[in-house]
Formats: structure tokens, C-alpha cells, sequence
């Protein structure tokens, strides 16, 4: 079951990179993806009061409106009623619009037997990856379980089964391009959900979750709060608490875009620059590129069979992940060949700027 997943997955982010990234070339506006989890006959998490797939539309609603009076914005939303879609769907209308984030909304809830169900509270968001935790992993299973919703979705999803703990090696096995990204916007709405929507913080988390795989672009899924506690469920279902939501989103957007804009404006100096001026600093602080083909949040053996035989694998930690590169090359185009023939073996391989011990953005 392995391989034909890996095969699927990597043939389809590829293609929808190489489709973004000429996009890109063309396009003046930050789009942003809004993903109103569940809809239509997927309720998704219900309270006593209210479901989850309401909850969720409202608060998308509210961020598009938001953000659709800014300029160079534009907004693209999964669903805009009440309507099921498949997670491969809502994946399919983020990467046809070449968006440049994917904002996925939800409400959390846990088991009906769990003791703490009717206290447990707080705002997360999660990034692609490993799940760290039975509770990461526990939520993933429940918000990927909607494919079993779907008519024949083992043929759909190549044999994935949302409630095995096997089938998410692919999690593992899969180089997220845009994980960087996603982490640092993950954390930007944590922090806004925290501070300007009063939500007790649970943290930056990652898991497995199919909808932020199968975009091509910074990606996050977002659990607002617990609609199993009475509390938290009164307040993520006023209008006064989803305005506050909304807006923590919108903050978060737009503290991302001016960001990106910086980091973007940084990376057009650098390119302008001569090697020959980035190059003249001590051995310690000269520019190299490395060519990065693997990520996950435990140790690869650098014998691994992960690696294919790839000679001179390098590992640096960051973000809580481990990640691989090979090669110091000392110019872009150096590395682009190499990166050609390594794509071939990894498809998701990327280059890198390396100084000294570390990464440079």
C-alpha cells in the first residue's frame, strides 16, 4: 500500500507546485484559501447546542469579509454553504486558485467517555507531520474520517484508511516544502487566538491530516475550541465570540503577508547581489546551498534505506523537526543541476541557503 500512496501523492504535488509557481509569476494578489471544515450531511463535532459545521462556516464567512475589503487580497472559500466536500476537494479548489495560505477551520471535541469532557478547553493549530502525540493523532484520525463518508473513498484516497495508525507512515515518508511556513503562520494564529480571542492556549501541534498534505502551499488546520464544553461551546457559537475568532485570523493574515512581503523583498536584494559580494565573509559565514530531501520529528539513520543510497547526508535540527540535506554547493545554478537529477529519487527535494551552522531565510 506504500508505494502507490507515496506515487500518488508525490506525482500530484509536484504537478500542482510547478502550476503555483508559474502562477506566481503572473499574479498581484495574496489569495487566501479560507477551508470551512465538514458541511452537508458531515456535521462534524455536535454540542448541545450548536455543530461544528456551522460554527466553522460562520467564522470563515466572517474572515473572508474581512479581508476581502484590503487590497491585493483575494479570497477563495472551500464552501460557502452548506455543502459536503471531500477532503481531496477542498485540497483541488486551494491548488487551483494557487493560493498562497491555506487556512482549514474547525472545532475540536474528544471522546464522550473521556472524564474531562465537559472542561476541557483551548485553541490549537496544527501544521503537517508526525503525530507527537496519541491526542495529535487522535484528532487527525477524526477529521480525515469524513472520507469514509465518501463512495468508494479507499480507491479515492489509494488505499489510505483514516483509522489506521499504519497508514499515516506516509506522513513520514512525505517532504512538506512549505512546512517552514506553516509552521511560522501556525503560530502567528495561535498567538492571535490566545490574545485577542481569549482562547486558552494548547499550542502549535502537527499530525496527520490528508487536507494540508494535498495543498501546495503554506497550510494549517485550526480547532478553534471545545464544543463539548458547555462553556467553550457558548462562546464559539455567539456572534460576539466568532467576530473575536474572525478577527484573530485576519490579524494573523496579515501580520504573515507583511512578513512575507519583508522576507520576499530580502530574498530580491540577495538574488540582485553578486556571488562574488556574498562570498567575501570568513569560511564561517560564506553562502552555500544544500539540497534538502527529508524531514520528520525523530532521527533518520544516515544508513537509513529512507535515503536511497544518497551519499553524504547532512542533519540539522529545526522547529522541533530533523531534517536532511546533501551537498554545499557555491551557487544556485551548481545546486539546481544536482537538485534535477535528486528529484528523481526525491520529488520533493528543494534547495537551501546554509551559513556556517545554520539555515539562512
Amino acid at each position: 500500500m506504500r508505494i502507490p500512496i507515496l506515487i500518488l501523492i508525490s506525482i500530484i504535488l509536484t504537478l500542482s507546485d510547478a502550476v503555483t509557481r508559474m502562477a506566481a509569476d503572473t499574479a498581484s494578489d495574496f489569495i487566501v484559501v479560507l477551508d470551512p471544515g465538514h458541511g452537508g450531511k458531515d456535521y462534524g463535532a455536535v454540542g448541545k447546542t450548536s455543530n461544528e459545521k456551522s460554527i466553522n462556516l460562520e467564522v470563515a464567512r466572517l474572515v473572508a469579509g474581512s479581508l476581502r475589503q484590503q487590497d491585493s487580497i483575494k479570497v477563495v472559500m472551500t464552501r460557502d454553504d452548506d455543502t459536503f466536500l471531500s477532503l481531496q476537494e477542498r485540497a483541488n479548489v486551494a491548488n487551483r486558485a494557487h493560493g498562497d495560505l491555506f487556512i482549514s477551520i474547525h472545532v475540536n471535541s474528544v471522546d464522550r467517555r473521556a472524564k474531562n469532557r465537559t472542561t476541557i478547553a483551548g485553541a490549537s493549530v496544527y501544521t503537517l507531520g508526525l503525530h507527537r502525540t496519541a491526542e495529535n493523532l487522535e484528532v487527525a484520525k477524526r477529521e480525515n474520517a469524513v472520507m469514509v463518508l465518501e463512495p468508494d473513498y479507499s480507491t479515492t484516497y489509494s488505499g489510505f484508511d483514516p483509522n489506521s495508525a499504519e497508514s499515516y507512515i506516509i506522513f513520514e515518508l512525505n517532504q512538506n516544502r512549505h512546512l517552514d511556513r506553516s509552521i511560522q503562520f501556525a503560530q502567528t494564529v495561535q498567538d492571535e487566538l490566545v490574545s485577542t480571542a481569549g482562547r486558552k492556549d494548547k499550542g502549535v501541534r502537527q499530525a496527520g491530516f490528508w487536507v494540508l498534505m494535498a495543498t501546495s502551499m503554506p497550510a494549517i488546520l485550526i480547532e478553534l475550541d471545545f464544543i463539548c464544553n458547555p462553556q467553550s461551546e457558548k462562546y464559539i457559537s455567539s456572534a460576539a465570540g466568532q467576530r473575536k475568532m474572525a478577527d484573530a485570523i485576519v490579524n494573523a493574515v496579515n501580520a504573515y503577508r507583511s512578513g512575507r512581503k519583508t522576507l520576499h523583498s530580502d530574498e530580491a536584494t540577495q538574488t540582485a547581489a553578486s556571488d562574488k559580494k556574498q562570498e567575501q565573509t570568513d569560511s564561517s559565514g560564506k553562502i552555500v546551498y544544500r539540497i534538502q530531501i527529508l524531514a520528520a520529528d525523530r532521527p533518520v539513520r544516515i544508513g537509513s534505506s529512507e535515503f536511497k543510497g544518497v551519499k553524504g547526508i547532512e542533519q540539522y535540527e529545526e522547529n522541533g523537526l530533523y531534517k536532511y540535506t546533501v551537498g554545499n554547493y557555491d551557487s544556485m545554478a551548481e545546486a539546481d543541476r544536482q537538485l534535477r537529477k535528486l528529484r528523481k529519487t526525491f520529488p520533493k527535494a528543494f534547495v537551501i541557503k546554509w551559513a556556517g551552522n545554520s539555515r539562512v531565510y
